[in-house]
């Protein structure tokens, strides 16, 4: 995969260093974060923020193998 630099505004910079400090990530890696976020979002206007987040750490989970399968039950 090609990486290009861009430029971003210093504000950005800085506030993403903020939330970077809070998550323990790296700031490219907020930023990054805060693209899929917003991209997720962008098709999928309907999902909240929370529901968002509850399905990507889902999805990490499920890359980790750290899921069980659900057994349902008949009564």
């Amino acid at each position: 995969m090609e990486q290009a630099a861009i430029q971003l505004s210093n504000d950005i910079m800085l506030e993403a260093g903020r939330y970077a400090s809070v998550h323990t990530r790296s700031v490219s890696m907020q930023i990054e974060h805060w693209a899929r976020i917003g991209k997720i979002a962008e098709e999928n206007p309907d999902l909240p923020y929370a529901f968002i987040e509850d399905i990507l750490f889902g999805k990490t989970e499920l890359d980790n193998g750290d899921v069980t399968p659900f057994e349902f039950r008949l009564q």
